[in-house]
């Protein structure tokens, strides 16, 4: 269990603290969502867990194999519907350094990829949103 306190500090600014740590995160709405864009949006955040859970879980299972993966790259691209709105897709793209690819065999890449499609964020997603994932082993 992880407690996560939020306060509304209004202007549709909230601020989140993270029981365990005590580290703070703030979010604002999006410009095109009546807010400022000053920082990540709920649906950000969405779309940054997803990418960040992928990479934790890939990256675990590279300890455990010996495998480098440093200074793999995740990119996350949120599409938003019209209202009512709600996230539609989210496009991930893994691209896995020339160096660190070199050392990671087909089945290890194989092993890698479906660790990735199976991390807990992308596994508590609605099948309403659709999710395309690539990977590019050292391209």
């Amino acid at each position: 269990m992880v407690r996560i306190d939020i306060e509304y500090e209004g202007d549709l600014h909230c601020s989140a603290v993270h029981g365990p740590s005590g580290r703070t995160l703030d979010t604002d709405a999006p410009v095109d969502n009546h807010g400022r864009g000053a920082s990540f949006s709920p649906t950000d955040l969405l779309a940054t867990s997803l990418g960040c859970c992928m990479a934790t879980v890939m990256g675990i299972l590279a300890e455990e194999r010996g495998y480098r993966l440093t200074g793999t790259a995740i990119s996350v691209v949120k599409h938003m519907t019209p209202p009512p709105r709600r996230v539609a897709r989210l496009d991930v793209h893994l691209a896995v350094p020339e160096a660190s690819a070199a050392g990671i065999d087909a089945q290890g890449r194989a092993d890698l990829e479906k660790r990735a499609n199976e991390c807990p964020v992308r596994l508590s997603l609605l099948p309403a949103i659709d999710i395309p994932i690539t990977f590019s082993w050292g391209t």
